[in-house]
């Protein structure tokens, strides 16, 4: 299997899959491609994975132990409007055009080729807004680190002086952009329109809060900011700085 470390897709990916060989098969291939993943073997975990995070794309299986996953993809569907792909070993037409008609964006019937699996998420994937290629994974390097703040881009993970801290998924979003794009000066609004996917010019706030939080959760009591500089006038960059 060919590795992709250009233009790689900073994305969450939550696999929901009781059957523990086809999730780590599925999670190996994407991680392989730059992605990350999560899995859940119920949908209990589910809810309590998408609740501390919302993902960029769900892979769900329809026959899960606790439930039917179709009924779960219809309601996360209404409130979030997340990516939802289905995979079932039900290969009818109807069960096909019923997972659509519940919100599915794509339906994989099982036996699949992991090949093909991975070609139709990332087909998805460019479709989100927050898509970003960075110079780290252009030079072939998963990881970061200052010796105090640390980042991976394999596993969408952050840990400040060792410990990992939980980043909401848009803060994840602002920092792995910026820092893929070290001294690049980003205005509010390119921000917004690159996170959140629609023109900036009318919510410059939203950004200005998550910032706010982020350096909050990343950076401590150090004045001035370490990591995210304000460039007056213009909007904020990432800045590296020894340890």
């Amino acid at each position: 299997m060919r590795m992709i470390h250009e233009d790689r897709i900073l994305c969450d990916i939550l696999i929901i899959e009781d059957d523990g060989d086809i999730a780590d098969l599925i999670s190996i291939y994407l991680r392989n491609q730059g992605l990350a993943t999560r899995t859940a073997g119920t949908l209990m975990e589910a809810t309590e994975l998408f609740t501390a995070r919302t993902p960029d794309l769900v892979i769900c299986d329809i026959m899960l132990p606790d439930g039917e996953g179709s009924d779960w993809v219809k309601a996360t569907k209404r409130n979030s409007g997340v990516p939802i792909i289905f995979l079932s070993s039900r290969s009818e037409v109807e069960d096909i055009l019923l997972g659509f008609e519940l919100g599915g964006d794509d339906y994989i019937t099982k036996p699949f080729d992991p090949d093909i699996m991975v070609a139709r998420v990332k087909a998805r994937l460019r479709n989100l807004p927050a898509v970003a290629n960075h110079d780290h994974t252009k030079a072939g390097s998963n990881e970061w680190s200052d010796g105090r703040l640390t980042l991976y881009w394999d596993r969408w993970e952050v840990r400040v002086n060792g410990e990992e801290i939980n980043l909401p998924a848009k803060e994840l979003q602002l920092l792995f952009l910026m820092a893929g794009h070290p001294g690049k000066v980003f205005s509010v609004e390119q921000l917004y329109e690159k996170i959140w996917g629609i023109d900036g010019w009318s919510d410059t706030r939203t950004v200005m809060v998550h910032i706010h939080n982020l350096r909050r959760k990343i950076e401590g009591d150090d004045s001035p900011h370490r990591y995210i500089a304000t460039v007056r006038g213009i909007g904020y960059k990432f800045q590296q700085r020894n340890s």
